[in-house]
């Protein structure tokens, strides 16, 4: 056993604040990591609030962990000590349905074991994420990190990240494909940069002209106000694929109309119900759809930390103290940062040397 120190909450009304815990032993398959780089998602935030139901405590969010590798399994053959690696939304699932046999681990029909706010599938031990000092992982959860990149900047890359690379890949954006990504937040910014890498034509569709001027600087070609009638006519039927990171609730029929037959919208960030709900004539009219698509599997995450090594591509952040975690919280709730928070996890060793 490892004894761990992290950031926890205890409810879903208190700050987090200092734990100590335990981390199993490691397993033959497993490699023990020094957390270096932990990113701030809005779903840590949801999670310790219990906004979604179901929340275990005492809980350490985060599930966007970059470290180096201290200590390998018997069986482990990625990974060496003194390695950099990457630990994201999922640690474990069942490995047998058909699902996980296509490296679609987060699409497990028996659930994939999340980060934290999640169980152990064999002990039942709740799992601890990535606001401690270290992290015990199969390696088969785990993905190979370059040296070469701004490490800070990578934690990012294991949720915002791959939650966008996965449906660019998946419906096959590239050059001479005209896409628009819909909300500049923490998703939206990635999907810009990840678009514009792919060789698309990037339109960057907010309700912000503030944000316009950032999104050319991430690489969008074009910005498109949603709230000027006369610009969403203008580009009514001419977009190949349209990625929607809104995360809330939020009419979609006017970015329907943006979609040219055949095309598809993808919804990453609204997880409750869409208020008003999709008109049918607006998807019948066009045979047009509107999917949705999680993080990838591990083979896809690898994949895309590859194309962000090979393309120079990481997030946007601002870093932070652990002991800054709370009044990082109540930004969120502003959308109050440019565009991910990522925790220094040398401020919690300082803390507890």
């Amino acid at each position: 056993m490892f004894h761990a120190h992290g950031y926890a909450a205890h409810d879903s009304h208190s700050p987090l604040v200092p734990f100590t815990f335990e981390r199993r032993a490691p397993g033959v398959n497993d490699v023990v990591i020094d957390i270096l780089y932990t990113g701030v998602c809005h779903s840590d935030l949801h999670q310790a609030q219990d906004d979604w139901g179901g929340s275990l405590y005492p809980m350490v969010p985060g599930h966007e962990i970059i470290g180096r590798v201290t200590q390998v399994g018997s069986g482990v053959h990625k990974f060496k000590v003194g390695d950099l690696a990457g630990v994201g939304c999922m640690v474990d699932s069942c490995r047998h349905c058909s699902a996980c046999k296509e490296d679609l681990e987060v699409y497990c029909e028996e659930g994939p074991t999340v980060t934290y706010n999640g169980r152990e599938r064999v002990s039942g031990q709740p799992t601890f994420g990535g606001y401690s000092d270290i992290i015990v992982v199969d390696e088969h959860f785990v993905v190979k990190v370059s040296p070469e990149l701004d490490l800070k900047a990578v934690a990012p890359l294991l949720c915002a990240g791959i939650t966008t690379y996965s449906p660019l890949r998946h419906w096959k954006v590239g050059p001479g494909q005209k896409v628009g990504v819909i909300g500049l937040g923490g998703l939206g910014h990635m999907g810009v940069k990840f678009a514009k890498a792919l060789g698309a034509t990037v339109v960057m569709i907010t309700t912000s002209p503030d944000k316009g001027k950032d999104a050319q600087r991430l690489g969008a070609d074009e910005v498109l106000l949603s709230t000027d009638p006369a610009a969403m006519k203008a580009h009514g039927n001419s977009f190949d694929f349209l990625l929607n990171t809104i995360p809330v609730s939020h009419d979609i029929n006017p970015y329907l109309a943006l979609l040219r037959r055949d095309r598809t919208m993808a919804m990453v960030g609204v997880l409750t119900e869409l208020d008003p709900p999709p008109a049918g004539i607006n998807l019948i009219m066009g045979r047009k759809s509107v999917a949705g698509s999680a993080i990838g599997g591990m083979k896809e995450t690898q994949e895309m930390m590859d194309f962000c090594a090979e393309h120079g591509i990481v997030s946007e952040v601002e870093m932070i103290a652990i002991q800054d975690i709370n009044q990082a919280y109540e930004r969120l709730v502003k959308n109050d940062v440019k565009y991910r928070f990522v925790i220094d996890m040398a401020s919690l060793k300082n803390e507890v040397s």
